[in-house]
């Protein structure tokens, strides 16, 4: 039976709890699994969004390059650059399994925890008499006047945390009911906004910093260093126009030490809950991703949040600006310190590269043509004299140029003149 007291305490005491294992957000997929998938998932998702708006040309003003630019100036196949994005992603998966395999997240301390900041409030609001004398404000006596005419709390807040008339019961270890200082409302609001909301979001805002500035000085590194540039980083860079599907598209070794270490070692170094990574790999992926899609939406809010965009991030891939705009894949602070943004109009040099890829298309073509033409009066002298033979090699010369025309008429589009506003620099 509980016997009432009375304890002094200068703060309100915090709750006891209990730690039980975290239920997973989709059963039975474990949380710190679902972190590795999620990001994977909004990759290919996403890409293939874009990659049905190439096929279909969709949104050709829109841009960045020509059809034509993708078939010429690339130097490596499709094929190619799934195999080692989905290399890249079964390392990336590894590496993360390994890391949380042994990551058991508990809940049942958020009320402690938010108790914790209560009192760390409760103890600043101590300052604030002093804080006001030295401005000559008596803070006791304008405490006091507003306590007279019913403003308690903010009374309160002016005494430096006293709050008489907010108590509540608590028993003891002993077995004895105590009257105890309580936390006032206003405390528990601004604890849970700051244990919920506020750090969560620092965490996610260093996580930035840190993914924004590992990859910028080694990403910087491998251009400077021939031997890192030859032996790693050209890869990436055989996409001279890249699409969504080859942002991952890298060395292992290079993957391995730009993507996976730098975002791992964002969500080591900030503590993020194993939710909280779901959310932070999971944006990270799809800025790249949109950062490498081939076209300046002006309605995409990824491309308007920050300078580092899709435009911004195709110079980089151009024989002229290889050596600019290193940041990736959130902002261009790095950049813009270093002095290594692109400057200049960039107008002039996309249609040039557009005319230049369009001119060997068309040589191309040309030169298929010339070819059948050659085969057909080859074969033209030989069956002259036989009419239904004769009808029979121009049917074989309609049927190459049938299964010519996808490969040239159809990559020219309907419109691939890109706006001025996309190629601003």
């Amino acid at each position: 039976m509980a016997v009432n007291a009375s304890v002094e305490y200068d703060y309100p005491p915090l709750p006891s709890y209990t730690l039980t294992p975290r239920p997973p957000l989709l059963a039975p997929i474990p949380d710190n699994v679902l972190a590795l998938i999620l990001p994977i998932v909004a990759y290919w998702g996403l890409s293939m969004v874009y990659h049905l708006i190439d096929i279909y040309d969709l949104f050709p003003q829109y841009r960045l390059h020509t059809p034509a630019e993708v078939l010429k100036r690339n130097k490596v196949s499709r094929w190619d650059v799934v195999r080692d994005v989905i290399l890249q992603q079964v390392i990336q998966t590894l590496a993360g399994m390994s890391v949380s395999y042994f990551d058991v997240e508990y809940i049942g301390r958020e009320e402690y925890d938010i108790a914790v900041w209560a009192r760390r409030l409760r103890f600043a609001q101590k300052a604030i008499p002093r804080l006001l004398a030295v401005f000559g404000v008596d803070a006791l006596g304008l405490s006091r006047s507003l306590s007279q005419n019913g403003h308690a709390i903010l009374a309160g807040v002016l005494a430096g945390g006293q709050y008489p008339g907010v108590t509540r019961s608590f028993v003891l270890d002993s077995g004895i009911e105590a009257v105890v200082p309580a936390f006032t409302s206003w405390e528990l609001s601004m604890a849970s906004f700051i244990y919920w909301c506020f750090i969560p979001a620092v965490q996610f805002t260093v996580g930035v910093f840190i993914v924004d500035t590992w990859q910028y000085f080694l990403h910087r590194a491998m251009h400077l260093n021939r031997w890192l540039y030859v032996t790693f980083h050209s890869r990436h860079h055989r996409l001279y126009v890249p699409y969504a599907f080859g942002a991952l598209y890298n060395h292992p070794v290079e993957g391995f030490l730009l993507d996976t270490a730098g975002a791992g070692i964002a969500f080591l170094a900030t503590r993020m809950t194993n939710r909280q990574s779901m959310w932070f790999f999971t944006c990270s992926t799809i800025k790249t991703v949109d950062d490498h899609c081939g076209y300046a939406f002006p309605w995409d809010p990824l491309q308007h949040f920050t300078h580092n965009n899709a435009a911004y991030h195709d110079i980089h891939h151009q024989s002229w600006g290889i050596k600019t705009n290193f940041s990736q894949p959130f902002f261009t602070f790095w950049d813009r310190l270093f002095n290594t943004q692109w400057e200049g109009d960039v107008k002039l040099r996309y249609e040039r590269s557009r005319e230049a890829a369009q001119k060997k298309l068309d040589q191309d073509a040309s030169s298929a043509a010339a070819s059948s033409s050659e085969e057909n009066s080859y074969e033209g002298p030989v069956m002259s004299t036989d009419a239904p033979a004769d009808s029979n090699a121009r049917a074989r010369l309609r049927r190459k140029t049938v299964t010519l025309s996808p490969h040239v008429d159809g990559l020219k589009g309907v419109n691939h003149g890109v706006t001025s506003s996309v190629l601003q620099a």
